[in-house]
């Protein structure tokens, strides 16, 4: 509010104050003779949602002596100044303000709106020449939507030019908001909502370049008979309030005739010792005949830590480590083409809501943890099996 640059966005995590912020600096000349101000969303249902801009304006201004005319959705001051509010559900709708003039613009969640609506308000932009009230277009916005590229853009990537000012939202922002309810609340998003929401990131994007959820039927039951892998992903640290730290994370896969059938998810943030724990209670469940694969870091120190489960942890199962060999995004791609085709499928179980979230956001979401346990238990179907030797029995 302070800023008299002429264009400023203010965007990131909800709950930040971005609606109040936006109402705010359209009242702030309301004491100058003549001075107009409206706000936009982009329906009037929109303006019109309990605890939205509408709803505010009434529960400010309403003691006051401003009074409201609600066919022109507009308050009219002491002043003669001005505050209105609009809506753009069309993009022809722009036009209906071509006549208008205005020193304040402002757009709640710009990323509803298309780049044309907003750079022709523009033109609505102008003052008397003599009237010192600065010229202004505010907006404020959550990351997403259907304007989410452009917005990026214009106010993340070309920051700074032209004299765009962009200010980071954050929880935190808002110290009347129950911070820990409403993160609980998001927790039950798609983590790229999630992380747009919660974080601000403006760099997270919709899932889908990678893998679709669509692309995974969900069965009940696996054909029996088949040899399973089990492949485990080592990035888990323990979780602590206020972090987002990786997941362990074992998948369990096997093949019929080209069809993959993924059995089994298990996941955690843990200790070293839980996840010991973890994983041998799990070798136990799927049994001996399951291959342990699990990804080896490179190094001595990798070398030692497979040596660990062979020997300690795992003791009794067939496990292997495997070094990772490119980046996740092409090691991922046969498992990706396989899926496409219809050829991955889910053997119904609670796993399957936090799997399909974590793969549809491949691989621009928060966690991939899945994903390599899935892309990893995948190229380990490849690998030759030497036959085991037969035991002679003395009877």
């Amino acid at each position: 509010m302070l800023l008299d640059d002429r264009e400023v966005f203010y965007g990131g995590a909800a709950g930040g104050g971005k609606s109040d912020a936006l109402l705010m600096a359209g009242l702030q000349y309301a004491d100058v003779p003549g001075y107009a101000a409206i706000l936009f969303r982009r329906t009037f249902a929109d303006l019109a949602l309990p605890g939205a801009l509408l709803e505010r304006s009434m529960e400010w201004l309403g003691p006051t002596d401003a009074k409201w005319n609600g066919q022109e959705h507009r308050w009219t001051f002491p002043s003669g100044a001005s505050l209105s509010f609009g809506y753009l559900d069309t993009e022809n709708q722009k036009y209906r303000y071509q006549s208008a003039e205005f020193q304040f613009i402002g757009f709640d969640e710009l990323t509803q709106f298309s780049e044309s609506q907003y750079r022709y308000l523009f033109s609505r932009l102008r003052r008397l020449r003599d009237v010192e009230t600065p010229l202004r277009m505010r907006s404020a916005s959550n990351p997403g939507g259907t304007g989410h590229e452009w917005v990026r853009r214009r106010f993340i990537d070309e920051r700074g030019a032209n004299g765009r000012i962009f200010i980071p939202a954050k929880l935190d922002d808002n110290p009347y908001l129950d911070r820990n309810s409403y993160a609980e609340s998001l927790s039950e998003l798609d983590p790229v909502t999630r992380a747009q929401l919660m974080a601000g990131d403006w760099d997270v994007q919709a899932g889908g370049l990678k893998f679709q959820r669509q692309w995974f039927e969900i069965i009940d039951q696996a054909p029996q008979g088949m040899h399973w892998v089990r492949f485990w992903d080592l990035a888990a640290t323990e979780a602590k309030p206020g972090r987002d730290p990786d997941w362990l994370a074992g998948l369990k896969l096997a093949e019929r005739e080209g069809v993959y059938y993924v059995g089994d998810v298990r996941r955690l943030r843990a200790t070293p010792k839980d996840g010991d724990d973890l994983m041998a209670q799990t070798a136990a469940l799927d049994g001996v005949e399951t291959t342990i694969a699990i990804e080896q870091e490179p190094g001595a120190s990798g070398k030692k830590l497979i040596d660990h489960y062979q020997r300690y942890a795992l003791k009794g199962f067939t496990v292997y480590g495997r070094r990772a060999t490119g980046n996740k995004e092409l090691r991922s791609n046969p498992v990706s083409s396989a899926a496409q085709a219809g050829n991955v499928k889910l053997v119904r179980g609670a796993w399957i809501s936090n799997f399909l979230d974590e793969i549809d956001a491949f691989p621009l979401g928060r966690h991939d943890d899945q994903v390599d346990a899935l892309s990893g238990a995948f190229a380990e179907l490849f690998i030759p099996r030497k036959p085991r030797k037969a035991r002679m029995i003395q009877l």
